[in-house]
């Protein structure tokens, strides 16, 4: 038995994504689940492979940044059941790797082979086109109406909660909050600079407040997003467009810099400035996801000499199965503002003008509705 399902397909760089029918097993295998998505956030990483900056095969499901309900589960399953909510991950876990038993299952062994490769766990596509397997981006594809992943990419959370914002956690949510909160550890006397006020840098933002950080710039070139970034915690914007950053930021904290910096875009150029604003014993957190190939250039005397940090973070350093409940907890108690990100809700049929849309750089986040 198999279900047929709409879903937005990429086949060639530079090209629009193709709404089309696809088909999956009715019955998961043991291990996997199978949700009926009901959301799924338009990222930036999409993009990337859209426009050709990631290489990636074809075809594929995009989308990796969803929420949905259980239909059914394989044989071993037990951590969901049908009926439950869940959110879903893009960096599943085998729960057994060295990564996985000491607390960093967004570097999984397992899932390095698999998901990152847009496989399932046992290295096969679930997906197909008549006779054409059709991968799943980062082992999700939520740019359809079902996908089937690993029992640990399905994190059940409270049903009350609204599925467009709950996708949301799958990816900009956890990924810039884990940023403030797990990567760099910020603490309540730091100060925090987040330079990119999208969808990650925003969470970043909100992720410092959660902590009680005392001082948050927020960077960005454009005037409408350094206003919603204050509406998200900072406490104070600089438009990089109308004043010299590091002049800015020496105005900012009495010329010392920063202690904690998160560049949340994804350009060379950011990311040397992110470093080169801090204080000594500061610590500057990679979050934006850049092109295939790009390097940066760093000072190494001065990297020793003032003891700093330049440290990567992937999804935040999360652990889905504790996080994303959690985030969904503090959205449901006004700990962190969901609302505020989802600034657009389209069909299936309109993801292509969503990512137009983000081309434009108008909003935070489109989702789309199943």
């Amino acid at each position: 038995m198999t279900i047929d399902f709409r879903a937005a397909v990429y086949r060639a760089p530079n090209e629009p994504l193709v709404v089309e029918t696809v088909t999956l097993p009715s019955t998961p295998p043991p291990g996997d689940v199978l949700v009926r998505l009901r959301s799924s956030g338009l990222c930036h990483s999409d993009l990337h492979v859209m426009v050709g900056e990631w290489e990636a095969p074809a075809p594929m499901i995009l989308g990796h940044e969803g929420a949905g309900v259980v239909e059914r589960v394989g044989e071993g399953v037990t951590s969901v059941q049908p009926g439950d909510h869940v959110v879903l991950s893009w960096t599943p876990s085998c729960r057994r790797c060295a990564y996985c038993i000491t607390g960093r299952p967004v570097l999984c062994d397992k899932a390095s082979e698999t998901s990152a490769n847009h496989l399932s766990f046992d290295g096969r596509s679930r997906v197909t086109a008549g006779e054409e397997d059709v991968l799943s981006f980062a082992g999700l594809g939520t740019f359809g109406e079902y996908t089937m992943v690993p029992e640990s990419a399905a994190i059940a959370v409270r049903q009350d909660a609204p599925f467009e914002q709950a996708a949301l956690v799958g990816c900009a949510v956890a990924t810039g909050v884990g940023a403030s909160v797990n990567t760099a550890r910020v603490q309540p006397h730091d100060s925090v600079l987040v330079i990119g006020c999208g969808g990650v840098g925003l969470n970043a933002i909100q992720g410092a407040r959660l902590v009680g950080a005392r001082q948050i710039i927020a960077v960005d070139v454009s005037a409408a997003k350094l206003d919603q970034a204050r509406t998200f915690g900072a406490t104070d914007t600089v438009n990089s467009v109308d004043e010299d950053l590091p002049g800015a930021v020496a105005r900012l904290t009495g010329g010392r810099g920063v202690s904690v910096s998160i560049e949340a875009i994804g350009l060379p150029r950011t990311i040397e400035a992110a470093y080169g604003a801090l204080a000594r014993g500061g610590t500057a957190v990679v979050a934006g996801q850049v092109p295939d190939g790009v390097t940066i250039t760093i000072d190494p005397f001065v990297m020793s000499d003032q003891e700093l940090s330049l440290i990567g973070s992937n999804y935040g350093s999360s652990r889905p199965d504790v996080d994303f409940p959690l985030l969904v907890d503090h959205y449901m108690h006004d700990r962190i503002d969901l609302d505020s990100l989802v600034t657009g809700v389209i069909s299936l049929d309109d993801v292509n003008e969503g990512f137009a849309e983000m081309r434009r750089g108008r909003g935070i986040r489109s989702v789309i509705r199943y």
